[in-house]
Parts: C-alpha cells; structure tokens; sequence
C-alpha cells in the first residue's frame, strides 16, 4: 500500500512539471540577445555624471563652486576653473571624474544647486585599463557638443568618432551541440 502511494505521488509530481514545461514552451521567450537588442534603460537610472550645458552660451553651467568636490565621499572628484574676461562667473576647465572609485551615491549631484551635473544614461562602460575610467568630463561635453552639432548640419556621428572595429564573423553565433537543430529551427532549449 505504501509503495503504490509512492508510485502515485511520484507520478502525479511528474505530470505537474510537465504541465508547466509544456505551459512554457509555447510562451514567447524573455531572453534578450544583448548586442542587437537593448533594454529600455528606467528613468532613475544613475550612470557617471555629466555635465549639463548652457544652451544660450554652449558651455557648462558649471561655475567651479566645488560642492560637489567637498561632498564626495569616495573623493573621486577634481574641479578646477578660471574667470574668463566678460564672464561674471568662473567657467569650468577641467572636471576630472575617477570613475573607479564612484560608489554613485548622488551626493554630488544633490549638491549641485545649479544642476550643472547630472546622471548620464551611459551603461555600456568596459574597459581594459583603468586610464579607461579616469574621465575628464569637460572634453566629453565638448565631444557632445561637437557630434550635436554635426548631427544638425546632417553629418553621421560615426565620421567624427572614426571607424569601429567590425567583428569578424557574423554577430549571430551559430549553435552547437545536439540542440543546435532545434535552436536554428526557432524551437526553444532548456
């Protein structure tokens, strides 16, 4: 009697998972094949900072108060400026970010009262070395303002920042295996 109940739990445990594997595989697949398709990025989400521009002088609204120097904890910020003649305020000339050291806390952004800085949307950040991450903020809003204002005169942003490097094979890898026939047919794969 106990073996029969044991057959009959084994059984009925096993119809149950083929229920919900059959349920799934006629389900569209949530997996995304990261380099041809992107994520759509949340609002909130916090990348290094960036400047923020002037759009009536074209230059940062930085005016290197150094706040958010003074409120880094991890001490990863370097804001240095000069008064150029006419400008009532300083204007900033270099704004170095160590990105490697950024535990991207908000703090400086917080700080911020003119919102000069702000959260980029930038996620794809790889690198081999860590001169990679050492970022002078002023030059990549100046490369910024360069490739907007290509892209109004009609130019390709790709002209500006120079050919990428083309993978050599196709960018789908082909499958291998023995589910390499079901997976080139659309079917799915465990």
């Amino acid at each position: 009697m106990n073996l029969l109940r044991e057959i009959y739990g084994g059984l009925k445990s096993l119809l149950i998972g083929l229920w919900i594997t059959i349920g799934q595989f006629f389900k569209s697949a949530v997996t995304v094949r990261y380099p041809h398709q992107a994520l759509k990025i949340p609002l909130r989400y916090r990348g290094h900072i960036e400047l923020v521009g002037d759009p009536a002088r074209g230059k940062p609204l930085c005016f290197v108060c150094k706040l958010c120097e003074r409120a880094c904890p991890s001490d990863c910020i370097s804001v240095e400026g000069v008064k150029l003649e006419g400008d009532r305020r300083k204007s900033v000339t270099t704004y170095k970010l160590d990105f490697t050291k950024c535990s991207l806390c908000g703090s400086c952004v917080e700080v911020c009262r003119e919102g000069a800085i702000r959260f980029s949307r930038d996620y794809n950040l790889a690198g081999l070395t860590k001169e990679e991450f050492l970022m002078d903020l002023v030059q990549r809003f100046q490369a910024q303002q360069a490739g907007a204002k290509s892209e109004a005169r009609g130019a390709k942003p790709e002209v500006l920042a120079g050919p990428k490097a083309k993978p050599a094979e196709a960018a789908e890898p082909k499958p291998e295996g023995p589910l390499a026939g079901a997976a080139a047919n659309g079917g799915s794969a465990p």
